[in-house]
């Protein structure tokens, strides 16, 4: 009986401690400057490779990236400074130019000043 009650405690010291490796999942919206559907699939392709981002989703006609991310991995800023280095503007940050520049034509907005 002593053995049932010390492999109970041990059992649950293990689960008790595994709680906190536990991802803690949010939301977060970040306007972009995306334009078709290629700028989408090449911004959900290069948040895919972010550490913490769980799915993103890019809704063309708001220019809205719609981001669930692990909160203990990754953040807002860091998610932002990802689609930055993509080629594409993020809330406030604007896109980095070098990568703007490689984007093809479509996703270029002819008024951006990058």
């Amino acid at each position: 009986m002593k053995n049932i009650r010390i492999s109970i405690i041990v059992l649950l010291a293990f689960l008790f401690s595994s709680l906190e490796g536990i991802a803690q999942v949010d939301t977060v919206k970040i306007a972009t400057s995306s334009l078709c559907s290629t700028c989408k699939k090449k911004i959900e392709h290069d948040l895919s490779f972010e550490k913490g981002v769980k799915k993103s989703e890019v809704d063309i006609d708001t220019k809205v990236v719609t981001v669930i991310y692990d909160s203990k991995k990754t953040n807002p800023d860091k998610i932002r400074m990802a689609i930055t280095k993509s080629g594409y503007d993020a809330d406030s940050l604007k896109a980095d130019p070098k990568a703007f520049n490689r984007l093809p034509d479509c996703c270029k907005d002819p008024d951006a000043h990058h």
